[in-house]
């Protein structure tokens, strides 16, 4: 042990004594090397601290988030909606990353606290605080998944999908509102989620009136090949890659339709919103046509290296192909007005 003195300060270090010894027969001022080599280490540490602290949001800073550029920022890279969910939790809870502070987060559903720590996490890297946001999740022992894959699955199993209960909303729909009834069938065949049921939907239109359909629609396999519009269609967590939807429904595609005025025009009429059990329910009726893993990719549960490696496949496609049209077929004369009995094979 040796002892050192600095000034008022008296400390111990511990000294190897086989280096002391060779230390002291050189005539090495042994305190003196220590105190230079602990201010060597202390001014680098600070140096590094104070480029680190550059790189963090001044505190007077804090409060002026230039928010109309971070929705440009979110916008380059998510979905419309996606991209506004960010912003709406980001902007609540902004509070928390810019103080540093996140036990608010802790007292959230597993849920909603998923969200809300993936919009901070945009947040922190459109103000370049991503590595001090990382550190902040650490410190809290935040976690950021929400509900389990288990939990999930379970939910899609309990979930009430009886294909002629929706049925029957989509006939009651087509007849309260028949403008619609184009759309209710389009979206009914497919099994695409509402909003890529609304942008297929209106692209077709878009793309008959510049005859240019075919860049979209291959009529040899009547398929929409919604994988040539990626920033459409192909998203972080949801994708379609193709839907197969015979040439006269096609053709009769004519007026274009926005969401709002589809669930102003439902809801008028007294009429629920249930476009999520229609994919649910688009799902359980292939079920008696296709296998798991084909319904899987229709519905774009796989990723794009499996869709170009297994299923983008000529001989495939066409097999796939006619069992979806029978399976299409019967789901169309089930949805006329006057058809009112269960569904049949």
């Amino acid at each position: 042990m040796y002892g050192l003195s600095q000034r008022h300060v008296k400390t111990t270090i511990r000294v190897a004594e086989d280096v002391l010894l060779q230390a002291q027969s050189l005539g090495i001022n042994v305190s003196r090397v220590c105190e230079n080599a602990l201010r060597i280490y202390v001014d680098a540490m600070q140096a590094a601290s104070q480029q680190i602290g550059a790189l963090r949001l001044p505190k007077e800073d804090a409060g002026k988030i230039d928010w109309e550029k971070f929705k440009v920022f979110l916008k380059a890279r998510y979905a419309a909606r996606t991209a506004r969910d960010r912003f709406n939790y980001a902007k609540a809870y902004s509070h928390c990353l810019t103080q540093k502070n996140l036990s608010e987060l802790q007292t959230l559903s597993p849920d909603k606290r998923g969200h809300v720590l993936k919009s901070l996490s945009a947040l922190a890297k459109f103000l370049g605080m991503y590595p001090d946001w990382k550190q902040l999740i650490l410190d809290y022992d935040l976690k950021w998944v929400g509900r389990s894959r288990d939990e999930v699955i379970i939910d899609r199993l309990t979930k009430v999908t009886n294909p002629d209960e929706v049925f029957e909303w989509i006939r009651q729909v087509k007849k309260a509102r028949s403008e619609l009834s184009d759309f209710m069938d389009f979206i009914a065949i497919t099994g695409l989620r509402f909003e890529e049921a609304i942008a297929s939907y209106n692209l077709v239109i878009n793309l008959k009136g510049e005859g240019k359909l075919s860049e979209y629609y291959n009529t040899s396999n009547q398929t929409l090949e919604h994988y040539k519009f990626k920033e459409t269609f192909l998203r972080r967590t949801k994708k379609a890659f193709i839907s197969f939807v015979p040439e006269t429904i096609i053709e009769q595609l004519n007026t274009k339709l926005s969401k709002r005025q589809i669930q102003k025009r439902i809801q008028k009429r007294g009429l629920q919103l249930r476009f999520g059990d229609v994919r649910e329910a688009h799902g359980t009726f292939l079920t008696k046509y296709l296998k798991e893993s084909e319904i899987d990719f229709l519905h774009g549960r796989v990723s794009t290296s499996v869709f170009m490696r297994n299923y983008f496949n000529p001989a495939l496609i066409k097999d796939l192909k006619t069992r979806t049209n029978r399976a299409n077929t019967k789901i169309l004369i089930n949805l006329q007005p006057s058809f009112s009995v269960g569904v049949k094979n």
